[in-house]
């Protein structure tokens, strides 16, 4: 009596599910650490804040001050639009990089987009705001 031996195949993994898988997450994990990096940071303080406080670190920073009629100052003293670029430039590094952005809450949201692409051409990078305790 003969009995037909069958050969029995090896047994092979499909693969294929599983580098589908890890493409997908290599995708994922690509796209979102690229998109973590390229996204702005925008920082919206309300004018007034009834939990504001002076902080040690806030006296310390170079400040540039818009007042309800649109009068730009720098650290105290009156500065033209067209000046400002150059004044913060002549900042020493330390001032340039802990400056902040002071703005009255009357003043125009025009003259605060000009302040602001001054300080951004000036090469100032990162930009506070600050907020006054309530009266």
């Amino acid at each position: 009596m003969n009995f037909s031996v069958r050969k029995r195949r090896a047994p092979s993994i499909i693969i294929v599910s599983l580098v589908d898988i890890l493409v997908i997450l290599l995708i994922f994990f690509v796209v979102s650490t690229t998109f973590k990096k390229d996204q702005p940071e925008v920082q919206i303080n309300l004018p007034e804040s009834k939990t504001a406080t002076k902080t040690p670190a806030e006296l310390e920073h170079a400040i540039v001050s818009v007042d309800e009629v649109d009068t730009v100052k720098l650290d105290g003293n009156p500065v033209g639009i067209d000046e400002l670029q150059h004044a913060v430039s002549d900042l020493p590094p330390v001032k340039k990089a802990s400056l902040a952005l002071q703005a009255d809450k009357k003043a125009s949201f025009g003259m605060i987009i000009k302040v602001m692409d001054a300080l951004k051409l000036a090469g100032v990078r990162n930009l506070p705001a600050f907020t006054r305790e309530e009266k």
